[in-house]
């Protein structure tokens, strides 16, 4: 059975940073692009980072650009997205996703999903 587990939400002050991750069982995670999705109230959910089967190459949301990094460890079938400078518009739950090895900015072709984690920025 698939599992995505995100973990390392919670509350941080503005400017902040954090570190989410997302573990991963019940498929081969090395073939799967990874996505970090989130979904502030009201609005419409976006992805904000994704990263190739491969890890060589990385897509991030103008929204998040040079505030944050994905990365991943096959061997501990975890991806990780660490935030910096946080600001209020960061405040959401987020989401990991694994989807098509190399169309990872194809939000359609992503087939497992966590359960999504709150972050919270306090100003």
């Amino acid at each position: 059975q698939v599992h995505l587990v995100e973990s390392g939400g919670g509350l941080v002050q503005a400017g902040g940073s954090l570190r989410l991750s997302c573990v991963a069982s019940g498929f081969t995670f090395s073939r799967y692009g990874m996505g970090w999705f989130r979904q502030a109230p009201g609005k419409e959910r976006e992805l904000i980072a994704a990263i190739k089967w491969s890890g060589g190459d990385t897509y991030y949301a103008d929204s998040v650009k040079d505030r944050c990094t994905i990365s991943r460890d096959d061997a501990e079938n975890t991806v990780y997205l660490r935030m910096y400078s946080l600001i209020s518009d960061d405040t959401a739950v987020y989401y990991c996703a694994a989807g098509h090895p190399f169309q990872i900015t194809d939000t359609k072709r992503y087939e497992h999903w966590g359960q999504g984690t709150q972050v919270t920025v306090s100003s």
